[in-house]
């Protein structure tokens, strides 16, 4: 690893200018990153970019890691945000002195935390990503319900977008947590909050359809998980993500995340009306202003809208 670490350092460490001891230390906190947490290569670059870069301020005021001050570090960040630093890099940034800085004073390089008092940039909240109503229609036409896996993937998007269910909850699924006499699920989220989550007509009938028609094809002895593989076993996340994307690729859908039905679930509810609480209750969601995030969403949406079809939009 001190290898890759060398390369890390290599030219940008001399650009900078800094000191051999600063590089050894700089290496040698990127080893122990990569030993204790696994880090990965890209990672450990922008540690040790981030952290080749403060070395080279600090040596041209004379000074260097080992002797920093909080003074210094508050001057070097208030320099790179001048610079144009993006609130996410400046994040980075941030995280990388706290982490060097904390493991310099427990192996006694240092006898203090100088970034301790630095405070994260306020990062923009991102809006989560939400399809239109017709790429939901494209996306849940995109399996052949005439196999049993096509319905069985019919049913889980189906449900997925008429519950707002988190991807982990809907592959874990169990058949006693389905009344499918009153069309509801009984979902343990986050938590272990349990909540009751209606089904809708629609995703009900196409999960009888699979229980009926398509369940018994892919496995026919008994199994507690209510969406199958051909084991007889729960589908992981990361198949069902998978399919997905495949399904993506067939409906000409584009920009999708593994939460993507979610998101539009709950904007599509807004759009036509919903109450926030309502959604919240449906999402699982403990705080309400976790919810609001949708809101936003749903705002844009119906702004394009407006502009679309009203005379004066």
């Amino acid at each position: 690893m001190a290898k890759v670490n060398a390369s890390v350092l290599g030219s940008t460490a001399s650009h900078a200018g800094i000191g051999g001891t600063d590089s050894q230390r700089i290496a040698r906190f990127c080893d122990a990153l990569w030993a204790e947490r696994g880090l990965a290569k890209t990672s450990l670059k922008s540690y040790a970019s981030d952290l080749t870069l403060l070395s080279g301020f600090l040596h041209s005021r004379g000074t260097s890691l080992d002797e920093a001050t909080r003074a210094d570090l508050f001057d070097y960040l208030s320099k790179r945000m001048a610079e144009g630093l993006k609130p996410r890099s400046a994040a980075r940034l941030l995280s990388a002195l706290k982490q060097y800085f904390t493991w310099a004073r427990e192996l006694g390089f240092r006898s203090d935390v100088p970034s301790s008092e630095l405070s994260a940039p306020k990062l923009p909240r991102s809006l989560p990503k939400a399809l239109s109503e017709q790429e939901i229609a494209a996306l849940l036409g995109a399996p052949d319900i005439e196999t049993p896996q096509g319905l069985r993937d019919k049913a889980m998007l189906e449900l997925l977008y008429a519950s707002g269910l988190r991807v982990s909850e809907l592959v874990s699924l169990r058949g006693e947590q389905v009344s499918l006499a009153q069309g509801v699920l009984r979902i343990r989220g986050k938590g272990s909050k349990d909540r009751l989550v209606p089904m809708g007509d629609e995703a009900q009938a196409w999960i009888e359809r699979y229980l009926r028609e398509g369940r018994p094809q892919l496995h026919a002895k008994p199994a507690p998980a209510l969406f199958i593989t051909t084991r007889g076993a729960a589908m992981t996340r990361q198949a069902f993500w998978a399919l997905i994307k495949r399904y993506a690729i067939i409906a000409g859908v584009r920009d999708l995340s593994p939460h993507v039905l979610r998101h539009s679930f709950a904007t599509h509810l807004l759009n036509h009306g919903a109450d926030l609480r309502v959604v919240q209750l449906l999402l699982g969601h403990s705080d309400l202003s976790t919810t609001q995030i949708y809101t936003h969403v749903a705002r844009e949406g119906l702004k394009r809208l407006h502009q679309q079809h009203h005379p004066r939009g």
